[in-house]
């Protein structure tokens, strides 16, 4: 299928970057094709989130896709582990996290690969941040542009001359660069969702190395923090 330039497949959670992301495909003049993944995740407010944003973003083609990583475990986000919570500042800084879910990105990238693939797109966004993040391998640059040479190999059209593009426009920004940036686009941050552990009325628990980083980056963005929190966090 020929590429059509006006269509970006964006990977969407429902949280803060992912957001964010949409927000600059829009800005790039693309139509997004928004992608979230229920992949077994501990919780599904995040979806819900995802659902909410591409709706109030105008988003006219939304679709989620069911895969069971729970099978494959490793994570405190897919098994049952606990969510560290209330690390150093060290901590944060050094190694990878339990909340490091086996292989995740190079799976959720393989799925918005081969709908960019059906719906004509050449251009897949992510939102991954190489700055501000939990020491994730599969954030890094290097893991973007070695997806992008495998996906011209992998697929039927990459073989007949698409050339596909990840972009990770937030991969060198900080937590308070990105808010700034979504703010600038006119993103509601109120409606994101970023907690590994929330509460079952959805609230975020404020001690998780997500919340850490979220609240830390409206605070030096100079921006209001939206997030509920849970009582005393």
């Amino acid at each position: 299928m020929a590429a059509n330039s006006k269509k970006a497949v964006v990977l969407l959670s429902g949280g803060l970057d992912s957001t964010t992301c949409l927000a600059m495909a829009k800005a790039d003049g693309f139509e997004p094709v928004c992608l979230a993944v229920s992949y077994g995740q501990r919780h599904s407010v995040e979806l819900e989130r995802a659902r909410k944003v591409a709706q109030s973003m105008g988003v006219k083609d939304f679709r989620v896709v069911t895969v069971d990583l729970r099978q494959v475990g490793g994570s405190a986000l897919t098994a049952d582990i606990e969510v560290p919570k209330d690390r150093s500042e060290d901590e944060l800084s050094h190694g990878i996290p339990i909340t490091y879910v086996p292989a995740r990105n190079a799976l959720f990238l393989s799925m918005a690969l081969g709908l960019a693939e059906v719906v004509g797109a050449s251009v897949i966004y992510i939102g991954v941040n190489a700055v501000d993040y939990s020491g994730y391998p599969d954030c890094r640059p290097e893991f973007i542009r070695a997806f992008e040479q495998m996906a011209t190999l992998a697929t039927k059209a990459g073989v007949e001359g698409t050339r596909f593009e990840v972009r990770a426009p937030l991969s060198g920004m900080s937590k308070a660069d990105i808010i700034r940036a979504g703010v600038k686009l006119g993103v509601d941050y109120s409606m994101t969702h970023s907690c590994y552990d929330p509460d079952p009325e959805g609230r975020a628990c404020g001690r998780c190395d997500s919340c850490v980083l979220r609240r830390r980056g409206f605070e030096q963005a100079g921006v209001a923090d939206p997030t509920p929190y849970v009582k005393g966090a």
